[in-house]
């Protein structure tokens, strides 16, 4: 077998989440009161864009999120298929160029040289102090005036296949139109070229023109130039953006799962049996709120870090080691993030248990965990929405914030916090190394600005209070 597949516990749980995802999708579309509110946020024209971007997003992070170890080639005296101690993914294997294409050092974004000068010998034998050229960015120009002309048609090339492919994104749409609706081609041609939809047919196609314009340049360009330059050892800062999207969404996701739970769970409980039960759910979530969470955070993974190191044995790549510290954080992030929405969920329990319709249950005889699963709990499930939304690009910034004071992911895995991190020193050099830094917030601004669109736009479709005021 050419390569072995590794299973990551945070592999495991993402495909869960994923499964979990595709049957809630598949139970909602049977119901239209429950479809109706995620029909009306693809109508509008902010939460058509949002889901778009986040969806290359996440198809990055699932890629990202397929491992394997490479075998080594075998020697003529034995059988046996050895593996690589290297743990790579299906994302790695598609960008494979921008992994192997290391420098010596920094180069700025399209750059042919170096970063630093350094002594050369030169062809005939004297000794120059200059910027040397890069082993593979702008190597295949043959002059350097050459760049800008080359640059400029490849971005050409690229822009013309992105405009093809969306043309035969509008066919494609066309031809399933038409089988769905069983009408004719040539009418749903020109009613989806006129927007004669309820769905904002214009926003979609420029958004997808512009992320195909982005992305299809990104992979024209990336071939022949590093894009966004290289860091400190030479590899790619557009590699390392990438790869750090799996890292921000796997925090601002597995932190959800053990997050909801205890937050759902509690918060019913205190604001529908009250009394004892009440107070000693508030004394939990006050103390738990009165401890620092860095310090907290700090500890924890510092516990971890000794346990790792005490026992190598049980860890056999540096990427279950890393990854084993990354499912550690995201659960200590759950255990101290989930008493915000424990209060929302309390105080509106506490409401709702006066109800009208609840009081009448509880008078036909009905019990009281009948009650919570029936009435109770549908009626929370909007808040518990809106809050997982909003808080996701919370913990997406959290991550880049504790791995900057150095107690966030290994530094071994590559994120936008550890880039951040690396950058700081680099921004004290004169001249200053300004894209690494650059690099990472670009790619984590774009997620989270998204996030807090579809945040917004399904706090409107969900809250009942914002569909009364419309």
């Amino acid at each position: 077998m050419s390569f072995l597949p590794v299973l990551l516990w945070t592999d495991i749980l993402i495909f869960l989440l994923l499964t979990v995802i595709v049957a809630a999708v598949m139970y909602i579309r049977r119901r239209p009161h429950l479809s109706a509110p995620w029909k009306s946020v693809m109508m509008r024209k902010r939460g058509m864009i949002s889901v778009m971007i986040l969806s290359c997003y996440v198809v990055i992070g699932l890629l990202d999120s397929m491992h394997y170890r490479p075998a080594l080639e075998s020697t003529e005296n034995t059988q046996e298929t050895y593996y690589s101690s290297e743990v790579l993914s299906v994302f790695d294997w598609l960008v494979l160029p921008l992994k192997q294409q290391m420098e010596k050092t920094y180069s700025a974004p399209f750059s042919d040289r170096l970063f630093v000068k350094e002594i050369q010998t030169m062809n005939d034998g004297s000794i120059k102090y200059d910027y040397p050229k890069l082993k593979y960015g702008a190597a295949h120009l043959a002059q350097v005036d050459d760049k800008a002309a080359d640059i400029y048609q490849t971005v050409l090339k690229a822009s013309l296949l992105s405009l093809l492919l969306l043309f035969l994104i509008y066919i494609c749409h066309v031809v399933a139109a038409s089988r769905c609706k069983l009408a004719q081609f040539p009418h749903q041609f020109k009613r989806i070229a006129l927007n004669q939809s309820q769905y904002p047919l214009y926003t979609f196609y420029f958004t997808a023109f512009c992320l195909l314009f982005v992305v299809v340049n990104l992979i024209f360009l990336s071939q022949n130039y590093h894009v966004f330059g290289t860091d400190k050892v030479g590899q790619d800062v557009l590699y390392q953006s990438l790869k750090s999207v799996r890292t921000g969404l796997v925090i601002g996701t597995l932190t959800t799962l053990v997050m909801l739970p205890m937050a759902i769970m509690l918060g019913i409980a205190a604001g529908y049996f009250r009394g004892w039960i009440d107070d000693v759910i508030q004394y939990i979530y006050t103390t738990l709120n009165s401890i620092p969470g860095v310090l907290l955070i700090a500890a924890a993974v510092l516990i971890l870090q000794v346990y790792v190191n005490n026992h190598p044995e049980n860890f056999k790549t540096i990427a279950e080691r890393a990854d084993i510290r990354l499912l550690f954080l995201c659960i200590i992030l759950g255990m101290t993030s989930w008493t915000g929405l424990c209060r929302i969920l309390r105080a509106e329990t506490l409401k709702l248990r006066e109800a009208e319709y609840v009081m009448a249950s509880r008078a036909l005889g009905a019990g009281s965990f009948s009650i919570l699963h029936k009435h109770i709990l549908p009626n929370l499930m909007h808040l518990v929405l809106i809050a997982v939304v909003l808080d996701f690009s919370g913990l997406v910034l959290a991550e880049a914030v504790l791995s900057y004071v150095g107690v966030g992911v290994d530094p071994s895995m590559i994120s936008w916090g550890n880039m951040i991190n690396s950058a700081r020193l680099e921004m004290a050099r004169e001249p200053v190394v300004w894209w690494s830094l650059t690099a990472a917030f670009i790619s984590m601004f774009v997620l989270v600005l998204a996030a807090n669109l579809f945040a917004d736009v399904v706090r409107d479709a969900f809250d009942p209070r914002m569909q009364e005021a419309r």
